[in-house]
């Protein structure tokens, strides 16, 4: 019911159950299209947290929640999960779905990173006919800290557009964005921004460069395969148009790389599929 799953593999064979939770875990409500992310505690002996934000319920009604969970006990049968319901304050991401969170470490520091997603048109703006349209929403970054519950948003000049269903890569201080949708202009631009954010004592410095070599694509897939390198699967590169080809996102000091990879051999429900995003 939560949609959250436990997916263990295992001689080749992929078992599927749902996820249990702890009695003391807040209601988690079924999301389509929420960000996630995953918040590394700064001591090794400390668990790892998850985050999920936003997303669509099966009402259609759009979730400007936070919610954090950890797992809390672990055995050979089940795991357990205990979630919480994170308030925020300052200047809080409207409720929206197709955006990204991030978590970005910087000086000992960590913040999350809210950026792109759709939401409704403003409530003064919805007609019995235009009840359910979506728009971009404007191109802030909301930094997030988890610890306090704070959220401040930023305006840079080098994010003009909308975007949604994009890929967002973060590696250490650094977020690195690539494609996405323009609901505006209905492109998917070939993007590819940094966005470096700095943690000093006093207010962060948030700033970005727009760099070379990205690439057309929305709703694909991300996997890591190690420290430095990515892989992107699947998604859009036009309104009906699938992406069968993948990219291979690799890191060598501070570039960035991004190539085509020989494509499997792909199922024929795969390639007769009208659906084909992550």
């Amino acid at each position: 019911p939560t949609g959250v799953f436990l997916f263990n593999v295992k001689h080749n064979n992929l078992k599927l159950k749902p996820a249990v939770f702890s009695k003391d875990s807040c209601y988690l409500p079924p999301l389509r299209y929420p960000a996630t992310c995953t918040f590394k505690r700064r001591l090794e002996f400390e668990r790892h947290q998850y985050i999920i934000h936003g997303g669509k319920t099966p009402n259609n009604e759009l979730s400007d929640k936070m919610y954090v969970m950890s797992v809390v006990c672990k055995n050979n049968k089940k795991v357990t999960f205990r979630c919480t319901e994170k308030d925020l304050v300052g200047d809080v991401p409207e409720a929206r779905y197709g955006h990204s969170i991030d978590v970005v470490y910087s000086r000992g520091k960590s913040m999350g990173v809210v950026f792109g997603g759709r939401s409704y048109i403003p409530s003064a703006q919805r007609t019995t006919e235009k009840w359910n349209t979506v728009a971009d929403c404007l191109p802030h970054v909301f930094l997030v800290d988890f610890e306090f519950g704070c959220s401040t948003s930023y305006i840079l000049p080098e994010l003009q557009d909308g975007l949604s269903f994009h890929v967002s890569i973060a590696r250490n201080d650094t977020i690195y964005i690539l494609g996405g949708h323009s609901l505006a202009n209905n492109i998917r631009p070939a993007n590819l921004y940094r966005i470096r954010v700095d943690l000093p004592l006093g207010s962060p410095a948030v700033n970005c460069t727009v760099l070379p070599g990205g690439i057309s694509v929305s709703s694909a897939i991300l996997t890591q395969t190690n420290n430095d390198e990515f892989v992107i699967v699947g998604g859009y590169q036009l309104e009906n148009q699938k992406r069968m080809v993948c990219n291979i996102v690799s890191f060598e000091d501070n570039r960035i790389e991004i190539q085509e990879k020989e494509t499997p051999d792909w199922t024929p429900d795969i390639k007769h599929s009208k659906i084909w995003l992550g």
